[in-house]
């Protein structure tokens, strides 16, 4: 099947990679240094799911129409993405593997004549260097649709997919983001701190304040009917205690979470891209919430204050320190 994968970053290169591994034709997109390893090198993968070198068919643009696309560009890239592609993606199914809770309504937007369906990367990457990707975590990619009429599309898409790499198919989408959406809240702390997802976690100070900005998501999705999707050992009983009970009770889920990690330093996407002095895309995580809360008439000043820090350490360059970080939430 002719498959294109627009991103080349830690999650498309792993998809793209590991379709090339099952036999698919597959395209990418890539720029700069990237771009031009994969032409020269191919792609590598290496870690949760072994190892592999793909040869994909590499480019700044799809130069050819596919039968099946998927977006991965970081949810801030994905209009821009889309737009230059357009010609190619028209009336083709237009997968958006993104964070956040916008991607797949924007790519509907600009692309009102081919189904979109939405996806999740549950498992984690890391871009080491250009054409080096390893898997951290395995784990699933989510497919879904909150849209009726296309769920067999998602269906065969996940089948598509589930050939290369552990795939998971869920009938309330929206569900399944905002379990997401809970579960990236580990990703603020490591881009202010320097620090690992682990270390920030388990650490006395750091924990109780993602402990304190996760229980105020959870409560921001319940209150406007969210319903968690099971995902990552979370589900709806599960975060509806954990935004109940006492914070000294809730510390034990941030915990549990690092322990799932396993022992490998898991930087988090938004830690990865300040490393490489590239924008976050911490307004689609953190700051999803800020604004859900906002349209409901309701406030989350903790996702509002990370969100706040991430910017600023992506403009200073300097990471903060525990007792700087615990000062601003004093």
């Amino acid at each position: 099947m002719r498959i294109a994968v627009i991103g080349a970053g830690a999650i498309g290169g792993t998809i793209a990679a590991l379709l090339d591994r099952v036999g698919h034709d597959v395209a990418i997109t890539a720029r700069g240094d990237q771009l031009q390893t994969i032409r020269t090198s191919g792609l590598r993968i290496a870690g949760g799911w072994g190892e592999h070198t793909a040869r994909p068919r590499a480019s700044a643009v799809l130069e050819t129409a596919p039968e099946l696309v998927f977006v991965c560009t970081k949810a801030q890239d994905a209009a821009g993405a889309i737009t230059v592609n357009a010609e190619s993606l028209v009336g083709i199914p237009v997968v958006i593997v993104q964070n956040g809770l916008d991607g797949v309504r924007l790519a509907e937007e600009l692309l009102p004549d081919s189904p979109v369906i939405g996806a999740i990367a549950i498992y984690a990457a890391s871009y080491l260097k250009p054409g080096l990707i390893d898997v951290t975590a395995a784990g699933p990619t989510v497919i879904g649709t909150d849209d009726p009429a296309r769920r067999d599309i998602a269906a065969h898409i996940a089948s598509v997919l589930g050939a290369a790499m552990p795939t998971l198919l869920v009938a309330d989408f929206r569900g399944a983001q905002w379990s997401k959406l809970i579960v990236n809240q580990v990703n603020a702390m490591p881009a202010i701190t320097g620090l690992s997802a682990q270390e920030t976690l388990v650490h006395p100070v750091l924990g109780r304040i993602v402990t304190a900005s996760m229980r105020e998501a959870v409560r921001i999705g319940l209150s406007t009917g969210v319903r968690f999707a099971s995902l990552q050992g979370l589900s709806q009983p599960v975060l509806r205690a954990f935004a109940l009970a006492p914070i000294s009770i809730g510390r034990a889920l941030p915990r549990l979470m690092a322990a799932r990690m396993g022992d490998t330093p898991n930087p988090g996407s938004t830690l990865q891209s300040i490393r490489r002095g590239q924008p976050t895309e911490i307004d689609f995580l953190h700051g999803a919430v800020v604004r859900a809360a906002s349209e409901a008439g309701l406030t989350a000043p903790i996702n509002e204050r990370l969100t706040e820090l991430v910017h600023r350490v992506e403009k200073s360059g300097d990471f903060l320190g525990v007792e700087e970080v615990a000062a601003e939430f004093a």
